[in-house]
């Protein structure tokens, strides 16, 4: 992410700027990110931790929650700049800025948390709940039930997209439609 506390700060950094979605070559997003950075372009690229033991030793990657996709917020030069790396195939234009805003910040929320996330390639229906108690106190998303285990979504929409964690239910409200 880029700046740090990206979305922390009030939403000033995007009075000139808009979400944009880019559709990155393969296994190009990190590289991209480190682009952006560079040249002090606001981005957002969800990382999160997998472990992977290699004989002795423990090894850790930091591996795109949602392969293929970097979120950035750019004005008009920054995103022909980012279009220029070569690392994209396509620039997807965000109708939902406030939308996307939510969705991401609360994505980021989770990974700050430190629980185990799962990626989810595709989004199931199911029932709309917020979190009431604990450290993601707030969050609004779907809850999902897997192979008779329930996981809590957090759906980044534009992309069909989503992370997830397991959760107790005493620990979530429905939403009202």
């Amino acid at each position: 992410m880029h700046p740090e506390g990206l979305f922390q700060q009030d939403k000033e950094i995007a009075s000139t700027r808009a979400w944009w979605v880019l559709h990155t070559r393969p296994r190009q997003e990190k590289s991209l990110a480190r682009q952006l950075h560079a040249e002090e372009i606001p981005f957002y690229l969800p990382l999160v931790s997998k472990r992977q033991r290699l004989r002795t030793r423990t090894l850790t990657s930091h591996l795109p929650l949602f392969p293929g996709y970097l979120f950035v917020l750019a004005e008009y030069d920054e995103r022909l700049a980012a279009l220029g790396t070569k690392r994209v195939v396509r620039a997807l234009k965000v109708p939902d800025q406030q939308g996307l805003w939510r969705d991401l910040s609360q994505v980021e929320r989770l990974i700050q948390i430190g629980a185990p996330i799962t990626p989810e390639e595709r989004l199931e229906p199911g029932d709309l709940v917020e979190i009431k108690s604990g450290p993601l106190t707030g969050l609004k998303g779907t809850v999902v039930e897997k192979a008779s285990r329930r996981r809590f979504v957090v759906a980044v929409d534009f992309i069909h997209r989503g992370a997830s964690i397991t959760f107790d239910d005493y620990t979530l409200a429905p939403i009202a439609p």
